[in-house]
């Protein structure tokens, strides 16, 4: 079996991690919603890979809730940092009872070794579920503009680092919802939930905060 995160445990508020350098406390926190015109997700560092491919499984098109794992980084049970740990895209309220790796294009699970894992590449820290149509706009702008809007020289105060959320294609309601990437730059996978029946329930990309 491919990598999967223990995130039935990362999704619970409340959860405790620990490794040598101290102790993490999960923090959930809503990110408002994230519209999905054509029902198509894309996982995608936005300021670097906006063209990112879709990933195979789709939903209905709709407004979905995100939410942002939030990890706060304890030491001596002191608050010295905070990272975001998961951004998941919630299709439904039913329970999730099994995950499986959410690919994109041409990506086979079956060519994955036992700790592999499909992820989308980050350089500029900061990454994204989002509809390919508010994504397309996205590449069509300038670096000003990307800069102005997704790299303001003062991040609003939110306790998820790096959340920004921008409407780009006016006339679908189409946006683009950005986190911070855990520690950062990276390559990082996403899963998807489904319920009993097999329905979608979530996408949740995990940034690798916590220890395993």
């Amino acid at each position: 079996m491919p990598y999967t995160p223990d995130l039935d445990r990362l999704l619970t508020p409340g959860s405790r991690f620990t490794d040598q350098h101290g102790g993490y406390l999960i923090e959930v926190h809503p990110v408002g919603d994230i519209v999905l015109p054509t029902g198509q997700v894309v996982g995608c560092d936005p300021l670097v890979c906006p063209e990112a491919e879709p990933f195979t499984v789709t939903v209905p098109p709709g407004r979905y809730a995100a939410r942002a794992w939030v990890a706060v980084v304890l030491r001596e049970d002191a608050e010295v940092d905070r990272r975001v740990a998961a951004l998941e895209l919630v299709v439904s309220a039913e329970p999730t009872i099994r995950w499986e790796p959410a690919v994109a294009g041409d990506q086979d699970v079956a060519t994955l070794g036992a700790d592999d894992y499909f992820g989308y590449g980050v350089d500029a820290g900061v990454g994204t579920l989002a509809d390919p149509t508010a994504l397309a706009v996205l590449e069509s702008w300038d670096s000003d503009r990307v800069e102005e809007v997704f790299i303001p020289t003062e991040l609003p105060s939110s306790p998820v680092p790096g959340l920004i959320s921008a409407v780009l294609d006016e006339a679908s309601g189409a946006n683009v919802v950005t986190v911070s990437t855990g520690w950062g730059d990276g390559c990082y996978g996403t899963w998807i939930g489904r319920a009993a029946d097999g329905r979608v329930t979530s996408f949740v990309t995990d940034f690798m905060v916590v220890p395993e």
